[in-house]
């Protein structure tokens, strides 16, 4: 059974911080199932922005969180575009901001599953 967003989310931000990295909750969605963004910012100021992976990638029925990467090493405008675009796609959604050297294991991402 997969984590609902909401406790996923708390999870993130927990583990960030624990990391001794910044994370911060910008925006709130449905608790239950709201798709997650996460926006990724490095020291030099480019960002990565990971997305829900298309249901392509899964091949559990039943799987956790899977992610892939929209945009990398870009402009924070950039970002901010595309959340923008997907807010008004899905008003439902989370966005989760984190500042940390290396993402490590904090979240599964589809490109490095499926190597």
């Amino acid at each position: 059974m997969r984590l609902k967003s909401d406790i996923f989310v708390s999870a993130l931000v927990r583990r960030v911080f624990g990391l001794g990295g910044y994370a911060a909750v910008l925006r709130k969605g449905a608790g239950e199932a709201g798709a997650i963004f996460i926006r990724q910012r490095s020291r030099l100021g480019a960002e990565t922005l990971y997305a829900p992976a298309p249901q392509s990638f899964f091949d559990d029925p039943a799987p956790g969180r899977l992610f892939e990467i929209r945009l990398d090493a870009v402009e924070a405008e950039a970002v901010d575009q595309a959340i923008a675009r997907e807010i008004r796609f899905d008003p439902d959604c989370w966005v989760v901001e984190i500042e940390v050297d290396a993402r490590g294991d904090l979240f599964d991402v589809a490109a490095e599953e499926r190597s």
